[in-house]
């Protein structure tokens, strides 16, 4: 699997330019979209997935244009939107028999196969009779979950797929794409939580202002911000010149008062202590002090 994107450009009726001129090359494997909101992540992800035309540019999918194969694109795609809505009358199981058909699967026992085994993936076989509507949050955002990958596509796309799980339900989120990724598919999520891209992708995007601030590997751009993630065991006085002039990453309460973690090209008149980078550390850094400069 293979998705080339091309100068792609996205304005909107109000001039508001939502996405400028991206390239992108996406492969087999989990790929992170990573940025603010309003970054432009969502209107890439509509374009990917057929509901929204750009104004400029184009994109691939295995050598299928999007623009002229909708339909052929679309019988490979699983879809989890962040707004996911589904029919408040089925209960649990047949909403996603429902989904199973509009997927391609005809015959009724392998469908109903596929539902248990989907369900039992996401957690959710024990409440299968329940109504969807009655479903606690998280278990919505399950089904959800469920119904992108009951058709086992070769392109999914989750926007903002760990909204409103918590963290055990994360946990068999990032199990069950690791799964998933060991086939010829491409699964690109979307988010603004770091920690979902730095768990389980191999290959990311930054977006910024509708821009494409930086593509590689977590490791790519974890060495990007070596040198310049700092740590400082402080109160008082101190703690307020970091909050005014440097980005501050966490601030944990101590006895004497905080242990601050932040980012800088270089720290004066503090008594700080350098630490290695994560990629929370490097996501702050990129957007702060090079992706504005660039």
């Amino acid at each position: 699997m293979n998705i080339s994107i091309q100068e792609l450009s996205k304005v909107y009726d109000n001039g508001k330019c939502a996405l400028s001129d991206i390239n992108l090359e996406i492969e087999s494997g989990m790929f992170g979209l990573l940025g603010p909101n309003g970054a432009g992540k969502s209107t890439l992800i509509r374009i990917l997935v057929t509901l929204m035309s750009p104004t400029a540019g184009k994109v691939f999918i295995n050598q299928l244009d999007l623009s002229k194969n909708r339909g052929e694109v679309r019988d490979m795609l699983g879809y989890l939107p962040q707004d996911f809505r589904f029919f408040t009358k089925l209960k649990t199981w047949e909403f996603l028999d429902y989904a199973a058909r509009l997927s391609g699967i005809k015959n009724k026992k392998q469908r109903l196969q596929k539902v248990d085994m989907w369900l039992e993936k996401v957690g959710l076989f024990d409440v299968r009779e329940r109504n969807a509507d009655k479903l606690s949050g998280g278990m919505k955002r399950r089904l959800g979950i469920a119904q992108a990958l009951i058709g086992e596509p070769k392109l999914l796309v989750v926007d903002e797929p760990t909204t409103g799980l918590d963290p055990e339900e994360r946990i068999r989120f990032r199990n069950i794409m690791s799964e998933i990724s060991r086939y010829d598919a491409i699964i690109i999520l979307s988010t603004h939580i770091v920690g979902d891209i730095s768990s389980i992708c191999n290959n990311m995007a930054l977006l910024g202002n509708g821009k494409l601030s930086f593509n590689g590997s977590p490791e790519e751009l974890i060495e990007k911000a070596v040198g310049h993630v700092w740590q400082i065991n402080t109160s008082g006085t101190d703690y307020d010149i970091l909050k005014n002039n440097y980005p501050v990453i966490s601030t944990i309460p101590t006895d004497n008062g905080w242990n601050v973690q932040f980012v800088a090209d270089t720290v004066t008149n503090l008594n700080v202590t350098q630490i290695e980078p994560t990629l929370e550390h490097a996501y702050v850094y990129f957007m702060e002090y090079i992706s504005n400069n660039n």
